[in-house]
């Protein structure tokens, strides 16, 4: 291949479409499947032992939510029809936040039937959303990035100072995870090609290095393969194998729950279209994104599978390397369906200490932070108004999330939707205030020039895809 045919090929990576070399496809797809596969798996772990799981069931739900994961990806990546998936590169994974709200009141299989009907509220936001896109202006979308990647620092260091184990705050943690960070930067910043666009796995691949060498010398016990050997090679999800019940309190609280998720996927979604494609995401791909996610929670369910949701992690790993190609994503998701199909797979993959994925993904929540302050600040001039509209949704929705039981006198509702994830309860800030807070002359001029360069960035892109 020639060096010309070899650049175009390279530069491939880059665009959404089109074949990049395999040779650095597929690791950049696969620092995305490191990066997803413990969020996914912890969640499965923490409610089936919640739920008091037979181990057989236990290893099943891992299971589904890793081809879940796989299905809601490619979902989105490859829309089956018009108005379903986005159509963008983004990470689905299962949610968090959602499932272990709900078994700490609920059964799993209540908690199963409230899914469907939190699914089917989803679907109905995602049909309403074109007319009400003009809730979700850049100041506002802006204002709920930001609050997402705020939000995930106390997640990512305590992942750095060992997670939920008997290691935490240890130094031979904060070693592997100062450690793989200083990696991380040193080939963000000093690396080329792959090196740079990698620096996310060639991280996690140097702190795991260590973290090994930490167990068998006898540090630290850092890396546990003892559920490598009980894992078996390949099963398949039964549908209803955990049993479908409904009950109102709990349906209405997951079509809540669902709809504020739908607001930290447009977050996220426009985080990725920004970093991704310097632009904001089109009303067809936010419908079709939050579409794809709904009924896929929906089938999920049928299977014992959990809510998905957007992963803000891999959102900032495309804002960190610009690389959205289609096949990088695809190959994860593939990675993630094998996964889920071969539990042993799965089992290597879990053995990845969290001391070591904080110390990588804490660089790309940041970058996830910044990219929300070039939102709401480079979109024309930073008013007095914006300033209060991001301030006062920043600095309440992450207090509330920060300090508990302080809205323990409040109704069980209204402490579920705005103490549960800060992002939501940013983005219910900001919506009112942007419509209630006057404007001055500077803020409609700013919007008059913003809506032009929107508008002609738009007709641009159109123009390249014709």
């Amino acid at each position: 291949m020639s060096k010309q045919n070899t650049q175009a090929s390279e530069a491939a990576l880059f665009q959404l479409n089109g074949r990049p070399p395999m040779s650095k496809a597929l690791p950049l797809g696969f620092q995305h499947v490191v990066v997803a596969i413990v969020s996914t798996v912890s969640p499965a772990l923490l409610v089936s032992g919640t739920a008091n799981m037979a181990p057989d069931q236990k290893i099943m739900l891992v299971q589904v939510s890793l081809l879940m994961t796989a299905i809601a990806i490619l979902l989105q990546l490859f829309p089956i029809v018009r108005g379903f998936g986005s159509g963008l590169p983004l990470i689905m994974g299962i949610s968090f936040i959602l499932p272990t709200l709900m078994i700490e009141r609920f059964s799993f299989p209540v908690m199963m039937g409230a899914q469907i009907v939190g699914g089917i509220a989803g679907a109905v936001f995602a049909i309403f959303l074109r007319p009400i896109r003009k809730l979700f202006p850049t100041i506002v979308t802006g204002t709920v990035v930001l609050t997402i990647g705020m939000s995930m620092y106390p997640i990512a260091v305590r992942n750095m100072a060992g997670g939920y184990t008997d290691n935490f705050g240890t130094p031979a943690v904060w070693i592997v995870t100062l450690f793989t960070l200083v990696v991380v930067v040193i080939c963000d910043n000093w690396g080329k090609g792959l090196i740079k666009l990698g620096a996310v796995l060639w991280g996690l691949i140097a702190g795991y290095i260590l973290s090994i060498i930490f167990t068998e010398t006898g540090i630290a016990h850092l890396v546990d393969f003892s559920n490598v050997g009980s894992a078996g090679w390949f099963s398949l999800p039964r549908p209803m194998q955990f049993g479908i019940e409904f009950d109102a309190t709990a349906c209405i609280s997951m079509a809540i729950l669902f709809v504020a998720n739908s607001l930290q996927t447009i977050g996220d979604m426009s985080s990725l279209t920004v970093g991704g494609f310097d632009r904001m995401p089109t009303d067809r791909e936010l419908s079709g994104g939050i579409m794809a996610q709904s009924v896929g929670s929906i089938v999920g369910a049928i299977f014992g599978g959990m809510p998905t949701c957007s992963y803000s992690e891999c959102v900032g790993i495309v804002t960190v390397t610009k690389v959205v190609n289609k096949v990088v994503f695809a190959i994860a998701a593939f990675a993630l369906l094998i996964c889920g199909l071969v539990p042993k797979f799965a089992s290597i993959l879990t053995t990845v200490p969290e001391c070591v994925l904080g110390g990588a993904v804490i660089s790309v929540f940041a970058i996830i932070t910044m990219t929300g302050v070039r939102m709401v600040t480079g979109s024309g001039k930073f008013t007095n108004r914006k300033a209060t509209i991001v301030g006062l949704s920043v600095a309440v929705s992450i207090g509330i999330t920060q300090v508990s039981g302080c809205m323990d006198g409040l109704p069980a509702v209204i402490e579920t939707v705005f103490g549960s994830f800060a992002p939501v309860g940013a983005a219910l800030i900001a919506i009112p205030l942007n419509l209630l807070l006057p404007k001055a002359q500077e803020d409609l001029d700013d919007e008059r020039e913003q809506a032009e360069l929107e508008r002609k960035r738009m007709e641009a892109l159109q123009a390249k895809q014709q």
